[in-house]
């Protein structure tokens, strides 16, 4: 590490003496936030201002360099502690990839997306692709995941009853109490979640301070997690409406869904669609009313085998106004949606191929099937659109989509065009594990759930554990190097304001709550059973990860109940009901009070990101824009850590007094203000144990 302040000694020194500066690598800065470069969204053949920043009389030269070709920057300012460089870059419609040459004396190094490096990587290049605009309002948005069938239940006349079908060899289930745990092969019960429970509970989420409604999906379908959709133009009943209720349960004896006349009934009558819609078209209008914006839940690389377009379960099959399914007729107008291997089996074909095998999976198969191309592009246009007006799209499974890299490619361009020219602001995000560089540089994707560059790291770093708590890693927990590394490399995927609207999740539908994994247990459901999450917990880390969410660049995302203090292993334990009436209140206030900090500061929603510190079980960053400061600190250790911290390269005057916001320990949290000194552009402050620090740095 560098000594920012017996640098700048040093270089003062050297002045005096006649003698060239000893370069101050901590004072560089340059990255993709609007001050840096402006606007950050740059339009085809324009002109974009590419700034620098290094510390005041301490350099030489600084270059741009891109495509081969080293441009020198112009000093256009000075203040007391820096000087500032920018350059006029002419835009054409290409991506133009960037990094900046310094020179002080015979000392010569490059800043990339690492910072300071001793040589060139591409992959660490800034990115800049004229006309990949995301929506404004995404920019640290506050989001929070529903998975409706667990988050309250407004409706009880639109409940799954028990016997209403056969789903995946049994029938499925009501359950009538709403604190039992999830059941191991939980995906046929069902607890009544639905719409209205969120119209009702829509003051509980302003209250909190959300800005947007992730939904997980709502289409009809036969799950309670509803990735396997059965008709992509309509509104799941159970979730929406069931205004007209006729037909019979399933007797015992009976598990073909042909006989399931209330269920066919419930989800193929075209009043209950309808009447579901329209509800849904409702909760938008309400979220919008209050400021919120709503994100559907895309699944488009495979469907179910419910689905009206196969039709395997033979639901659709003499029911009218639907056209005979692909599994039912070799005639059906879908049988191109879908690989058959054998060609000869209708009626009744099995031979479709399933996505991982899944027969329950049907695999879609865009490349032999335009209209099935272009239905999906009309469902993506037809729900951020009048009457629905959603904001936007989450991808599942984006990558898989297709059976070859380069039509993946081709579709989700298309996706995003027609999703754009439907509704401008509306968003396209994907699920992704693994790089997204490709996808988002070639505006295919907005952006990504940030597992790489955020829940990953986080989760290492504060618990040693993976995110399913498959594994716990000593080497990984509280190690710096390893968490800053991650971030850089993973970070560097992004490009523009992709990093600033990224989904940042502690936990979601698909991996271990949080709070289960601070207790460092390794196992699931199926082997440790559901208590075990609920035993050891640490509320003091989940604290530091809540502070490091909200104050971390990027979207943060709250799984429900994750702010209640819900817990639970991987899927479907992390599917457990939200605890209305039995909530953790004081989790709740905490939450409440870091989103109302979120919120307030221009430097959390689009600032910078700069590393002030690294050691065992202690990190530190700084998030600034213009004169807006702020510095967490987390120290993760059993024990206090008392030390000073160099701020001054962060733009904080040398001499000044900050405010301590926000403190978090093993005891709680407080908002009481403190003055904290800096002085000689150090500061000094004491971490509890298993505590985090905001403190807040204002220019009046």
């Amino acid at each position: 590490m560098y000594n920012s302040d017996f640098s700048k000694i040093q270089s003062t020194q050297a002045y005096m003496a006649g003698m060239r500066p000893v370069l101050n690598k901590r004072a560089l800065f340059s990255d993709m936030s609007s001050e840096f470069v402006c606007p950050p969204d740059p339009n085809p053949y324009s002109i974009v201002t590419i700034k620098f920043r290094a510390a005041k009389n301490n350099i030489d030269k600084v270059y741009f360099v891109c495509k081969n070709e080293k441009h020198l920057m112009m000093k256009y300012k000075s203040d007391e502690l820096f000087d500032w460089y920018e350059y006029d870059l002419e835009l054409d419609d290409e991506k133009v990839a960037y990094y900046f040459e310094v020179t002080a004396g015979k000392i010569t190094c490059v800043y990339d997306f690492r910072g300071v490096a001793k040589n060139v990587e591409d992959y660490y290049k800034f990115v800049i692709v004229p006309g990949n605009r995301v929506p404004r309002w995404a920019k640290g948005a506050v989001m929070y995941q529903i998975y409706v069938d667990r988050f309250y239940n407004g409706d009880p006349t639109n409940d799954v009853l028990t016997d209403e079908y056969n789903y995946i060899g049994e029938h499925v289930n009501r359950v009538e109490d709403w604190g039992k745990y999830p059941a191991v092969m939980g995906v046929r019960e069902f607890y009544g979640g639905d719409l209205q429970g969120v119209l009702d509970k829509m003051d509980y989420l302003q209250d909190l301070g959300i800005d947007v409604i992730y939904f997980n999906p709502l289409f009809v379908s036969p799950s309670n997690h509803k990735y396997d959709i059965q008709d992509y133009d309509y509104i799941d009943p159970h979730f929406g409406k069931i205004v007209n209720d006729q037909g019979n349960l399933l007797e015992p004896w009976q598990n073909e869904n042909k006989d399931a006349s209330r269920y066919i009934n419930r989800i193929a009558n075209k009043e209950n669609l309808e009447a579901s819609n329209a509800l849904f078209a409702t909760v938008v209008e309400e979220a919008h009313r209050r400021g919120m914006k709503v994100i559907l839940d895309g699944v488009f690389n495979h469907c179910g085998s419910f689905n009206k377009w196969l039709d395997r379960e033979r639901i659709y099959e003499n029911f009218e106004g639907y056209e005979k399914g692909a599994y039912i007729s070799a005639d059906s107008p879908y049988r191109d949606y879908f690989h058959f291997y054998d060609e000869n089996r209708w009626p009744y074909n099995p031979t479709y191929d399933g996505w991982w095998g899944h027969d329950t999976l049907p695999k879609l198969n865009y490349e032999g099937s335009d209209n099935l191309y272009n239905y999906i592009l009309h469902i993506g246009k037809k729900w951020v659109s009048p009457p629905y007006n959603a904001d936007g799209w989450r991808l599942d499974v984006a990558a898989d989509l297709g059976h070859s890299p380069e039509f993946n490619h081709k579709f989700w361009k298309d996706f995003h065009k027609a999703v754009r020219e439907a509704n401008p602001e509306a968003i396209v995000l994907a699920e992704h594990y693994g790089s997204p560089k490709e996808w988002i540089e070639n505006g295919e994707w907005d952006t990504v759930m940030n597992y790489d560059a955020f829940m990953e790291p986080i989760t290492w770093f504060l618990t040693g554990m993976q995110k399913h708590s498959d594994d716990y890693r000593e080497d990984l927990y509280g190690n710096a190097d390893s968490f800053w590394g991650a971030m850089h490399y993973h970070g560097a995927a992004f490009c523009g304001d992709s990093f600033h609207i990224a989904m940042n999740e502690l936990s979601n539908h698909d991996h271990s709550r949080f709070l289960t994994r601070t207790n460092k247990r390794v196992g699931r459901v199926n082997t440790m059973g559901p208590e075990a999450a609920n035993e050891g917990v640490d509320k003091a880390v989940m604290r530091e990860a809540v502070v490091m969410q909200m104050t971390w660049a990027g979207a943060p995302t709250i799984y429900y109940g994750d702010e209640a203090g819900v817990c639970g292993f991987t899927d479907p334990d992390n599917r457990r009901t939200y605890p209305w009436g039995h909530e953790d209140h004081d989790l709740i206030e905490f939450h409440k009070v870091m989103i109302r900090i979120h919120k307030e500061s221009t430097a959390f929603k689009y600032g910078s990101l700069k590393y002030l510190i690294g050691d065992y079980n202690l990190i530190g960053y700084v998030r600034f824009f213009e004169d807006d400061h702020y510095i967490t600190l987390i120290n993760n250790n059993d024990y206090e850590v008392d030390r000073e911290y160099s701020v001054w390269e962060s733009g904080i005057p040398r001499e000044c007094e900050m405010e301590r916001i926000v403190q978090t320990d093993s005891e709680g949290f407080t908002t009481d203000i403190v003055k904290c000194p800096v002085e000689g552009g150090k500061l000094h402050i004491v971490l509890p144990k298993k505590s985090a620090v905001v403190l807040r740095y204002r220019l009046v």
